[in-house]
C-alpha cells in the first residue's frame, strides 16, 4: 500500500525575491560545458569502462567540442589514475582544453589527486563536501561549524598544493547535496571557501551547486541558484556552476531555468548518463538552445556516429524516444501527422523558407545526420496515404494523384495489419510496384500507329490475348483517348477513364523515364488504379491505363 505521509519536501526556499528568472523567455546563449562522462557517468555503469575504452570516448568529446571534461576521481581507483597519467604524459590534453578532476575534502585523496595531476597544461581541481540537512546529521553527525571547517581546510590544502605542484591549476567547489540544504548556510559556506580561494582576474574560481539529489520543482533550484548569485563574494571572479542529476526527471528543466537565474556553466553526460536516473542530458540541453537559434558551441551534427560510440564504450542504450538522439523521435506513424509533415515540407520547398516550421519536427532532421525516409515518415496499420505518398516522392520519385495515394495507403496498412510489422521504405515501393506499377496482365498492346485527322486521332492497334493478336481502328481526342476506346471496343467493358497524370522521372531528353499513372472508375463508381514508366510518354500511358484495367478486371474477377 502506497503512503505519501511518509513523505515531506526536503528542500527549502530560498529567501527573499529571487524571481528575476520569470522575466525571460529563454536562454540567449551556451553556456561553459563540462562534461562529466568519464568520472559520473563512468562510475554509474555496470562495467566501468577500459583504458581504452575511456580514451576512445575522450576523444569523441574532444571532436563534439567539450572544452573542460572531468576526467575522474583519480584518488579511487588504479584505472582513474592510469587513466589521468596516460593524457598528460601523452600530450593527449589540448591547449584549449582542460580536465577536471574530483576530490573529497580529506588531505590524503587530495594529495593523492595532485600527484596524478602533476604536470598537467591545464586542470581544475574539484574539491567538495556535503553540506545539506540530511548528511549533516545523519552521515557526519557534525554541527554547521564542523562541516563548513572541513570545506575551509580542503579549500586551504588545495591552494597550498596547486603553489607546490607543477602543472596549470583552478579550482572548483561544490557543496554536495546543495538541494537539500539551507541557501543562506550554504552560501555562508562557499563564501568561506572563496575568502580563502580570493579569486581575481587571473584566478577565476567555480562554485558549482549541485542537483544531487532532485527534490524540488525546478522552479524553486532557479530561484535558489539566483540567489546565490546575487550573494556570493566575488562574484565577477567567480564562474556558477550547475550539476542536476535528474531524479525527478526534470534535470533539463532545473538547468534551463537555473541558466535564466544566473548560472554560468553546466556539468552533466550525454545521453543524461549517471547515478541512479543520471545526469542533466546535455545533448537534449544543447539542442533545445539550438532549436530557438542559439548556438551551442558543441557539434551534434552527427548523431546516430555518436550514439554508436556511446552505446559500444559504455554498453547502455539511448532510448527510442530519447529526445533528439532516439531512434524514433522524428517518427511520425499517425496519418493526420505524416500528411501534416508532408504538406509542411512542400510548402517550405515552395515557398524557399529560411526557418524551419514543419508541423511536428522540432528540428531538421539533416542537421544532426537524420533521414527524412528512414527517420521521419514510417509506415505501419496506422499511417496515411500523405505519408506514404511523400515517402514514395522523396526516395524514388513517384508522384501519384491524390486518390491513388489514399488506395496504396490502405493496402499498404492491410499489409502491415495482417503482418504485425512496420513496413520499411524499399516495401512500399514494392507494393506499388506489385499492384499498380506495369502490371503485367492477360491483354497486352503489340504494335499502335496514330493518324491525325482535323480533331480526332485516330490508332491503329494491335491487342494480345492467350497469344492471339488482334488488330482494331479507333479514335479519340488524343492519343490516350484513342487508346481507350480501343481497349474499351476490343474487351466490350464500360467504365471511364476518370484521371491521368504525368510526369518525367529522371535523365534529359530522350533519356528522361515518363512516369503515368491512371484511375478507371466503374459504372458502380469503383476506382482501379494503375501505373506505367517508359522512356515513351505513350508507352508509359498505355502501360497504366493495361495496369488499371487488369486490377478492374481482376476485382470483378
Amino acid at each position: 500500500m502506497m503512503n505519501p505521509r511518509k513523505y515531506r519536501p526536503g528542500y527549502f526556499l530560498a529567501p527573499g525575491e529571487c524571481r528575476d528568472w520569470m522575466r525571460k523567455d529563454r536562454i540567449e546563449k551556451a553556456p561553459v560545458w563540462c562534461s562529466v562522462d568519464m568520472r559520473d557517468g563512468n562510475q554509474s555503469l555496470v562495467i566501468p569502462m577500459s583504458l581504452e575504452q575511456k580514451l576512445e570516448y575522450y576523444q569523441t568529446l574532444l571532436d563534439v567540442g567539450f572544452k573542460e571534461i572531468e576526467v575522474g576521481f583519480p584518488a579511487a581507483s588504479d584505472t582513474e589514475y592510469e587513466f589521468l597519467r596516460t593524457l598528460i604524459e601523452r600530450n593527449m590534453i589540448p591547449e584549449d582544453v582542460t580536465v577536471q578532476v574530483l576530490t573529497q575534502c580529506r588531505e590524503h585523496i587530495i594529495r593523492k589527486t595532485f600527484e596524478a595531476c602533476k604536470g598537467a597544461p591545464s586542470a581544475i581541481i574539484h574539491f567538495y563536501n556535503s553540506v545539506s540537512v540530511a548528511q549533516r546529521e545523519q552521515v557526519f553527525r557534525k554541527s554547521k561549524e564542523e562541516i563548513k571547517e572541513i570545506a575551509v581546510a580542503g579549500a586551504t590544502l588545495v591552494k597550498q598544493l596547486a603553489a607546490e605542484y607543477e602543472g596549470n591549476f583552478r579550482f572548483e567547489y561544490s557543496p554536495e547535496s546543495f538541494t537539500g540544504t539551507e541557501p543562506e548556510y550554504a552560501l555562508e559556506v562557499c563564501n568561506a571557501v572563496l575568502d580563502v580561494l580570493q579569486p581575481s582576474p587571473d584566478n577565476n574560481v567555480i562554485i558549482n551547486l549541485p542537483v544531487t539529489v532532485e527534490m524540488s520543482l525546478p522552479h524553486v533550484y532557479a530561484s535558489q541558484v539566483e540567489y546565490m548569485s546575487k550573494n556570493l563574494k566575488y562574484r565577477e571572479y567567480v564562474t556558477l556552476s550547475l550539476h542536476p542529476h535528474n531524479d525527478r526527471g526534470t534535470g533539463v528543466a532545473d538547468a534551463e531555468l537555473a541558466l535564466l537565474a544566473g548560472a554560468d556553466r553546466v556539468e552533466g553526460t550525454l545521453f543524461g548518463n549517471g547515478e541512479r536516473t543520471g545526469n542533466v542530458d546535455i545533448i537534449t540541453l544543447a539542442m533545445n538552445m539550438y532549436s530557438h537559434g542559439v548556438d551551442p558551441r558543441l557539434d551534434f551534427s552527427d548523431m546516430p556516429a555518436l550514439t554508436e560510440v556511446y552505446e559500444r564504450c559504455t554498453g547502455m542504450h539511448v532510448y527510442e524516444r530519447s529526445p533528439y538522439a532516439g531512434a524514433l523521435v522524428f517518427a511520425a506513424f499517425s496519418g493526420s501527422h505524416q500528411d501534416a509533415i508532408a504538406k509542411g515540407m512542400k510548402y517550405r520547398e515552395e515557398k524557399q523558407l529560411a526557418f524551419w516550421d514543419v508541423p511536428y519536427i522540432p528540428i531538421d532532421p539533416r542537421d544532426i545526420n537524420r533521414a527524412y525516409d528512414a527517420d521521419v515518415i514510417r509506415v505501419n496499420s496506422q499511417s496515411g496515404k500523405g505519408g506514404i505518398g511523400y515517402l514514395l516522392e522523396q526516395t524514388y520519385g513517384y508522384f501519384l494523384p491524390p486518390g491513388m495515394r489514399e488506395h496504396l495507403s490502405y493496402v499498404c496498412k492491410g499489409i502491415s495489419d495482417r503482418e504485425h510489422k512496420e513496413l520499411k521504405v524499399s516495401e512500399v515501393l514494392d507494393i506499388f510496384m506489385e499492384h499498380y506499377l506495369n502490371v503485367p496482365g492477360a491483354i497486352s498492346v503489340t504494335d499502335f500507329d496514330f493518324m491525325r485527322e482535323n480533331d480526332a486521332v485516330k490508332i491503329d492497334i494491335t491487342f494480345m490475348r492467350n497469344g492471339e493478336q488482334t488488330k482494331l481502328q479507333a479514335e479519340g481526342n488524343g492519343s490516350l483517348s484513342a487508346i481507350n476506346n480501343a481497349l474499351k471496343a476490343y474487351t466490350g467493358k464500360e467504365y471511364t477513364l476518370q484521371v491521368f497524370t504525368q510526369h518525367s522521372m529522371q535523365g534529359q531528353g530522350s533519356q528522361s523515364v515518363a512516369a503515368s499513372y491512371i484511375g478507371l472508375e466503374t459504372t458502380q463508381g469503383a476506382m482501379f488504379w494503375g501505373a506505367g514508366t517508359d522512356t515513351d510518354v505513350i508507352k508509359a500511358s498505355t502501360n497504366a491505363l493495361l495496369s488499371a484495367f487488369h486490377n478492374m478486371v481482376q476485382s470483378e474477377a
